[in-house]
């Protein structure tokens, strides 16, 4: 589990959880997104960072409004389905912010697995979709098994493929959730790259230290400097990846960048939403995500007591270290949200920062951006 000293290399702080979604939330007001949407942003944002995963949290928002003002992120969008049967469709986001498309998408999804047992969705052109764990949760609360496979095309061609030094690849996330009647449901969220982009960034903002090797320059160099990714910016503009001379590495040598290779074709080829590729300036993303109602392969009693029974068997493995324990998938996730919303969400202090500037750069009032800062308390 991260703790404050993981999140907050430079001292950083902490705010309420409330606090921070509703700075994000009256941030994309004043910059002209409905409250609907807005709201949404900083539900889904903060909810990222509770769960630990400041990658796809509320760092994202200097970004999302560079985006929204170059045009290339649009607001208040509604999916276009391209093709549609009664098992299958492909719907295209028509580049709106991912916390309004992803809903859409998945909601499709589950009504038609919850009719005829599983539903393919190819969904392409979305904005940024945010932590997919967020898409498998939403469908497990359903009682839906979700398999999700993501690529960036345009600005997402990060990662170098094994063997490799230069970028060939985004970070690819895939994601499947599994809906447990025991309990909270289990879900298996990560990059096939070593680390995800948003995490190079948190570590470029005073954010924990990247593992050793993540990173490779062109020469082969390996490294754990974030300028590898972002060049030597002028700290007055956005970072931007495409300045950078290195890449992410892909986890797990030839197995990662092999599954990473698979993203690109299922969820950039096959949805037409593209691979990745040089020389595109807007973000996309893809996700090709399956949808199964467990009953229509088992018995609704039959699946719950297996994977009652299989997840106890798992737990009862010795542990590796003393003190240790085995963790089920989302259970790092489920124990942050809870010490998060006990004790509030910890962020760099250049996180907090280019927060509270981001508000006052679009205008909001700033009684309430002094409210949010009198809200954050040291770490």
């Amino acid at each position: 589990m991260a703790n404050s000293q993981d999140i907050a290399q430079d001292g950083g702080i902490r705010v309420p959880a409330d606090v921070l979604r509703q700075l994000v939330s009256n941030t994309f007001v004043a910059a002209g997104c409905s409250a609907d949407e807005a709201g949404r942003i900083g539900s889904y944002l903060t909810a990222s960072n509770l769960s630990g995963h400041e990658s796809h949290g509320v760092l994202r928002v200097p970004r999302y409004l560079h985006w929204l003002n170059e045009g290339n992120i649009t607001r208040d969008q509604t999916i276009t389905i391209d093709n549609d049967n009664d098992v299958l469709a492909v719907v295209d986001g028509n580049f709106g912010f991912g916390q309004t498309i992803g809903p859409q998408a998945v909601r499709l999804g589950m009504e038609k697995a919850r009719k005829n047992g599983v539903a393919l969705i190819g969904l392409r052109n979305s904005g940024h979709l945010g932590r997919i764990g967020d898409w498998a949760e939403m469908a497990a609360a359903d009682g839906l098994i979700s398999i999700h496979f993501v690529n960036t095309s345009g600005l997402g061609l990060l990662v170098a493929p094994f063997g490799g030094a230069e970028r060939r690849m985004s970070t690819n996330p895939v994601c499947i959730g599994i809906p447990n009647a025991e309990g909270d449901s289990l879900i298996l969220d990560f990059a096939t790259s070593i680390v995800a982009e948003g995490k190079v960034l948190n570590a470029h903002g005073g954010g924990k230290p990247l593992p050793e090797g993540a990173l490779i320059d062109g020469d082969g160099t390996l490294s754990t400097d974030p300028v590898l990714i972002y060049g030597a910016s002028d700290s007055s503009q956005p970072l931007d990846v495409r300045t950078g001379t290195g890449a992410i590495r892909a986890m797990g040598e030839h197995k990662g960048s092999g599954l990473s290779f698979m993203c690109e074709i299922l969820a950039g080829a096959l949805t037409g939403s593209g691979c990745s590729r040089p020389g595109v300036k807007q973000l996309a993303n893809g996700m090709l995500s399956i949808y199964v109602a467990p009953e229509f392969l088992n018995s609704e009693a039959g699946f719950a007591a297996e994977l009652r029974d299989y997840v106890a068997f798992f737990r009862s493995a010795n542990p590796a270290e003393v003190g240790g324990e085995v963790l089920c998938p989302g259970d790092a996730e489920k124990r942050n949200r809870v010490e998060r919303l006990a004790e509030g969400v910890p962020l760099p202090s250049s996180t907090w920062q280019s927060l509270l500037s981001a508000a006052a750069d679009v205008g909001m009032p700033s009684a309430d951006i002094e409210t949010a800062r009198d809200a954050a308390v040291d770490c």
